[in-house]
């Protein structure tokens, strides 16, 4: 995971691109770039499919796309801001690999590493199909940014242009296939260039006779070599360009060896990207891959009960029962109907499974079989139930927690607070009187009480971390309370104002309505608090009061308040008054929002920014990157962290990067408790905007860094090796590290470590050999320092794959085709029927769908082989023509073409072929030209 979820867009500011397509905007065309529109493009072109499938009607975007402009020409506006930031978390993978694995040739397709690089790209491609496939997008996306950027390096690295090239490469994503010519070891491929012009450098017979090569690259004073004749990457830090041949053959950029290519290079780039993506789209169908890419029909808010289901536990689970009922028969088919459903229950001594689906149907018929039983004594394992939430629902999510009883597994605490930043996502726990079976003592004998007062702090410090509530009510006054649900679910929530204060004191806080905001609500949970309202204007009305003019309603149910404010554009003032402890939320609908991330300057070799995988350094100079989303025109103007349990803020500067992004450098991070906030404008409609991050933020002097391999193989454990580093008191460090699968794992307890030192160690962790390929698995590793001083953590996604030796297409064997087609189409038929198989070895047919065609498809299973389908297709001869997609279990797509036109079977079987799946390399380029116009 990045640091915070929210997989910003990594500028990392390389300005030399010595190792891939350079990075800052500009003419050059960069991996940033090369990226985004390939996925802009792809989304199109799945949007546009689908509205054919479904009969509806496309309305292409204006060119050049953007991210606003898509989800609207997909019907899907609420998604603008989740589709933005799945681009921004494949960029940043995509980038990081300059910084992660800037010496690893196979990684660039330096050094003439192609089968290596190649590998990397289809073991990758195999991942994240399987990733598709178990609906864990979040690692698809991961391992998706990773081998993007070696396959687009490939045409800026090699000589495929300059052999003349002007469509990708198709066998970099197929294992089976020969990636080309390679020369070998011992040939010359290059001749020093003319002084500074290297255009004909790579030697006459190379390029006459279709051989690839690579450069060479090597940044290590008294390392740098390669072997004799052999070209170099090139560039002023590229040692081995001082070689003989001098000089390189990279097209990074304009200013490049071969920077006369750059473009073309860039070109060929996008479209292999596009045709990448196309590859995984047709392996897990157009909705997976848009649910993959960020574009969700409903909203983009999943809906995620956490439920305690111990004995005590009936009334709340009916409630929970009549909450789902509503949502789901209110929201049904329209924009705000929650994109994912997610139950995860929870009793003592066990928690879950896991229920995680859209289909809406199941949800309910799920939640309706919930039943009130067993449970222990007093504690359930609610933190245990909390972290498989967290670990399963979308970033920027909102988890409503139900229980009766204390946490039994108090010592998740720190972890489910790691998992609360990475994920920025919203907890509410809704906590009633606790009325339990004491299992010491004979079942007739019941008790009733009170969660103790310690055991609940738990429950408001994590609320208050996430930014939701601790709602505390009786069993009876659950039904009104859970009223908040409803509008959390809105994809288009945005919080105007978060703030706490413990112990309570009087304090006057400010938030802004702006003109896209509707809906404007304040939530305050607390005990015999109250507060002045002052609007825009000046007016001002007190608790209260029920006659004013600012409030339009209000309701009070256990430590809850709910008030609905008058809508008016302004800045807005409220007074709080209140000794007791409280928690104050402003929230509103609005399609203005932000993206934000912590980055850290570069650990690697060439300088730049990574989006930071823990807590940032407290007390020091630190920088944010942040993406405006719902709008094109929107400019950012201030960020600020701002104290949550008081009124310092530190301001930062912003430098615009273009496409509503920002970089912000602070003076300092806050060593307190934080949150975020922008105001920005659109310029446009004179409308001034303030947005605040929900999350509470904490900064650290210590410091927890792993990079593992992003696969881990059932059966064979996987070592994670990890650094610690602190600046502030050393000694001997608690480390505790925990997974969400309940996999095998071993970790060191303790690590010591001297103050400005570090020290490393190692996690080993194991998946059971039935592990489902595509299964994710959410390590966290946490260092506490001595005496809990200071504490920080890192959380690793990690995807599970099998071995797989199954690289061939799934084809199709005509056994009839009949076809009655008259002149007049419209009466006649014709019908298809073929066998769809994987061959002997092959894992076995998954799907069969239509790519053209809109007649009635049926597949069925052959009795007794799994590997085999049979196919049948009816169309009307006014559709003469179909393509069938097959696709087998490990993510191979082979398609089928047949056609009706001629009536003979002979016809028929010479039009019907397999062919490799992408098949929109052409249309990739087509598409290309259009966007660089």
């Amino acid at each position: 995971m990045t640091s915070s979820g929210l997989p910003l867009l990594c500028l990392l500011l390389l300005e030399t691109g010595v190792q891939g397509f350079g990075i800052l905007p500009g003419d050059s065309l960069n991996h940033l770039e090369i990226t985004k529109q390939a996925i802009l493009e792809t989304t199109v072109q799945t949007c546009r499919a689908l509205a054919q499938k479904e009969g509806t009607n496309f309305n292409s975007p204006t060119q050049p796309f953007t991210t606003e402009g898509v989800t609207a020409a997909c019907n899907t506006p609420q998604s603008s801001k989740t589709f933005r930031q799945a681009i921004f978390f494949i960029q940043l993978r995509n980038i990081r690999v300059d910084i992660r694995h800037a010496l690893n040739a196979s990684f660039h397709f330096d050094d003439e590493n192609f089968i290596q690089g190649r590998r990397i790209i289809t073991e990758g491609i195999t991942a994240v199909k399987a990733s598709n496939k178990q609906e864990n997008y979040e690692a698809a996306r991961e391992i998706l940014g990773q081998i993007l950027h070696p396959l687009q390096d490939f045409y800026s690295h090699s000589n495929w242009v300059e052999l003349g090239n002007t469509l990708p490469n198709s066998n970099l994503i197929r294992a089976d296939n020969s990636v080309g010519n390679i020369a070998e070891e011992s040939r010359a491929t290059c001749r020093s260039c003319d002084g500074d012009d290297c255009r004909n450098n790579i030697l006459d017979d190379i390029i006459a006779q279709k051989i690839l090569t690579s450069g060479y690259f090597s940044i290590i004073p008294g390392v740098a070599t390669k072997p004799e004749g052999k070209c170099s990457h090139g560039g002023a830090v590229d040692l081995t360009s001082q070689i003989e041949p001098k000089g390189g053959i990279n097209k990074d950029s304009f200013t490049s060896s071969h920077g006369h290519l750059h473009r073309q290079a860039a070109n060929v780039a996008v479209a292999a990207t596009s045709g990448l993506l196309e590859d995984i789209r047709r392996a897990a169908g157009d909705k997976p891959f848009l649910e993959m890419v960020g574009i969700l029909k409903g909203s983009s808010k999943a809906l995620c009960f956490v439920i305690d289901t111990s004995s005590s536990m009936s009334d709340e689970i009916r409630t929970v029962k009549t909450v789902t009922s509503t949502i789901i028969n209110d929201h049904v088919g329209t924009a705000e109907e929650p994109s994912t459903y997610i139950l995860v229950p929870f009793s003592d001594p066990g928690f879950g499974p896991l229920i995680r689906t859209s289909d809406s149907t199941l949800f309910k018929n799920v939640v309706n079989s919930l039943t009130a039983t067993g449970g222990g004594d007093d504690e359930e394992n609610s933190l245990s139930g909390l972290q498989v939430a967290l670990t399963s629902a979308p970033f920027n999510s909102e988890i409503f927690l139900f229980t009766d009883a204390p946490a039994k597994d108090k010592h998740l605490r720190s972890t489910v607070i790691a998992l609360i930043e990475r994920t920025q996502t919203v907890v509410n726990f809704m906590i009633t009187d606790s009325v339990v079976t004491n299992r010491r003592r004979r079942r007739d004998q019941r008790r009733s009480r009170r969660i103790a007062a310690s055991d609940l702090q738990l429950y408001r410090d994590l609320a208050q971390v996430s930014g939701g509530q601790a709602i505390e009510i009786t069993k009876a006054d659950l039904p009104v309370a859970t009223k908040i649900i409803t509008q959390s679910t809105s994809s288009s929530t945005v919080t105007l104002l978060q703030a706490a204060r413990s112990p309570g004191q009087p304090s006057n806080f400010n938030f802004r309505i702006d003109t896209t905001v509707t809906n404007p609500t304040v939530h305050i949970t607390g005990t015999a608090v109250s507060f002045t309202l002052v609007s825009p204007a000046g007016v001002s009305q007190v608790s209260t009061d029920t006659t004013g003019s600012l409030i339009t309603s209000v309701s009070l149910v256990g430590n809850l308040q709910t008030v609905q404010l008058q809508t008016q554009v302004g800045d807005w003032e409220i007074r709080m008054d209140s000794t007791n402890p409280y928690t104050l939320k402003v929230i509103g609908q609005s399609s203005i929002d932000f993206l934000f991330d912590f980055v850290e300057p570069s650990r690697g070799p060439f300088p730049g920014f990574d989006a930071l995988d823990t807590r940032p350094r407290a007390g020091l100079n630190g920088s944010l990157l942040v993406s405006l989303s719902g709008s094109d025109s929107a400019t950012l103007t201030e960020v600020a962290l701002v104290e949550s349990s008081g009124s310092q803020e530190i301001k930062g500067d912003v430098v615009p990067q273009g496409s509503g992004n920002f970089l912000v450098h602070v003076a300092m991070i806050p060593s307190v408790e934080f949150v975020v906030r922008v105001t920005g404008s659109i310029p446009s409609s004179s409308n001034v905007f303030r947005r605040q991050s929900p999350t509470t933020f904490r900064a650290s002097n210590v410091t927890v860094t792993a990079d593992p391999e992003s696969i881990l193989v059932p059966g064979t454990p996987l070592l994670v090796p990890f650094s610690l580093t602190t600046n502030g008191t050393g000694g001997n460090f608690t480390v505790r590290a925990t997974n969400n699968r309940q996999f095998d794992l071993t970790s060191p307890s303790l690590l010591f470590v001297e103050s400005g030192n570090t020290t490393n160690g190692t996690v080993s962790l194991s998946a059971p050999l039935n592990t489902i390929s595509g299964t994710d698995v959410t390590l966290t590793i946490e260092a506490e320092a001595p005496g809990a001083a200071d504490t920080n953590y890192i959380v690793l996604r990690i995807s599970v794959l099998n071995p797989v030796t199954d690289y061939t297409l799934p084809g199709c064997q005509l056994l009839s085709l009949v076809s009655n087609c008259s002149e007049n189409c419209s009466l006649s038929t014709w019908k298809l029927s073929v066998r769809a198989t994987d061959g002997v070895e092959g894992a076995g047919v998954d799907r069969v769908s239509l790519v053209q065609g809109n007649g009635t498809l049926n597949a069925t299973l052959v009795a007794g082989d799994d590997n085999t389908r049979l196919v049948t297709y009816t169309a009307s001869c006014c559709a003469p023509d179909v393509e069938l997609l097959v696709v087998d279990r490990v993510g191979n797509v082979g398609s089928c073409l047949y056609s009706a036109q001629g009536g003979s079977t002979a016809a028929v079987s010479a039009s019907s072929r397999v062919r490799l799946s992408p098949f929109l390399w052409l249309l990739g380029i087509v598409a290309l030209g259009v966007l660089m116009c």
